[in-house]
């Protein structure tokens, strides 16, 4: 529990303080390389979010950008924070993507019952020299190992191959307008750069902080996929502010992070699904909103999420044919007039960037049921 003289931040400071760090109070001029390490990564569960989330956050973003850099591999997809795919610059493939090995081993612990008997050093070794010699499918390495070890699981011993090595995903897989089956090689021969010593939990921590801080220390292992951060935080404490939240969770800050006026205006902001500021707190009410919590997906499912005065207050969808797109919101309280309009407007110009089909439309109806 923080101190009881550390200052109070209700929760729409905390929400506007975020907004700002992750580039969402206002459009930002930098190249998109530079905001995907600004924003350390962007959630890539699927192929298209990452150009959404860069969308919603930079001028004049052109999607063919940030595909051309994954071309050129400055960026890549790999499995890093919370063991899920994020684009990532090469430099924060190469570094972050060991220091959460720990996360990949808990994995790799789970499936140990089918892997009874292999060798995991040699295992590891054949699976890179047979990535290496050529980008492989998950099917191809599961195949290739089965033939050394029969009697393991075939999903262990990829899922195995996978913990054990930074793995990324080689292109035309998550190029914009292109579609490719998920081929995987080691990130040091697809980026041409020996291995690199793992980024530091206290870098990372200040990385975090200055990407969604405020934010506690549950918060940061949440992001991350990591435990037992108390005491990073701790060593950093000399050099970080401390505040409350409004149920006197302690938070820790950069002291020269912004933290604006908690009546910043906020536009409406078209999210994708499991976008970084929806997945970057184990308290995510500075986001999303007690009443909406579990909304912005229906199983397995998610659904893309609108922001209107910087909480979540719709989902949407983007329907693409031949010659029509259409993007249909569906509210999950009252939208008032004004906030329609604005809502529609912000749709507008995501069609016209996003979608290449000739005819636009906004609509404004239910595409799912979210139940009671």
């Amino acid at each position: 529990m923080a101190a009881k003289n550390a200052p109070v931040l209700s929760t729409r400071a905390l929400n506007r303080a975020t907004l700002e760090r992750q580039l969402l109070l206002r459009r930002t001029a930098v190249p998109a390389k530079e905001a995907v390490s600004r924003l350390v990564g962007l959630q890539a569960q699927n192929t298209r979010p990452p150009y959404f989330q860069l969308y919603s956050r930079l001028e004049g973003f052109d999607p063919a950008e940030l595909s051309a850099l994954m071309e050129s591999r400055e960026v890549v997809r790999i499995v890093t924070l919370r063991s899920t795919i994020h684009t990532h610059t090469a430099e924060d493939a190469l570094t972050l993507r060991p220091l959460v090995q720990p996360a990949r081993q808990r994995e790799l612990n789970m499936f140990r019952h089918g892997l009874t008997g292999v060798d995991l050093d040699r295992l590891a070794a054949l699976s890179k020299e047979l990535v290496e010699e050529r980008p492989r499918t998950m099917k191809e390495l599961r195949e290739e190992l089965l033939r050394h070890w029969p009697e393991a699981d075939p999903r262990a011993l990829a899922v195995a191959a996978r913990c054990l090595l930074p793995l990324v995903q080689v292109t035309p897989r998550g190029l914009w307008g292109r579609s490719g089956q998920v081929a995987l090689t080691t990130a040091e021969h697809w980026l041409g750069s020996p291995a690199r010593p793992a980024a530091t939990p206290d870098a990372t921590v200040l990385r975090y902080l200055g990407a969604f801080g405020p934010a506690s220390v549950k918060d940061m292992q949440m992001w991350a996929g990591l435990t037992r951060m108390r005491e990073v935080f701790e060593r950093l404490r000399p050099q970080l502010l401390t505040f409350r939240d409004e149920s006197g969770a302690e938070l820790f800050d950069l002291p020269e992070a912004p933290r604006p006026d908690p009546d910043t205006p906020a536009p409406p902001r078209f999210l994708p699904e499991f976008d970084n500021v929806l997945l970057g707190h184990a308290d995510r009410t500075r986001v999303i909103p007690p009443a909406y919590k579990g909304s912005n997906g229906v199983g397995n499912q998610a659904y893309g999420t609108v922001l209107a005065d910087g909480f979540l207050s719709a989902l949407w969808r983007l329907d693409e044919a031949r010659d029509t797109a259409v993007v249909t919101v569906q509210a999950l309280g009252t939208l008032g007039r004004a906030a329609r309009e604005e809502i529609t407007q912000e749709a507008v110009g995501l069609l016209t960037v996003m979608s290449s089909a000739p005819v636009h439309d906004v609509r404004f109806g239910r595409f799912v049921d979210l139940g009671d």
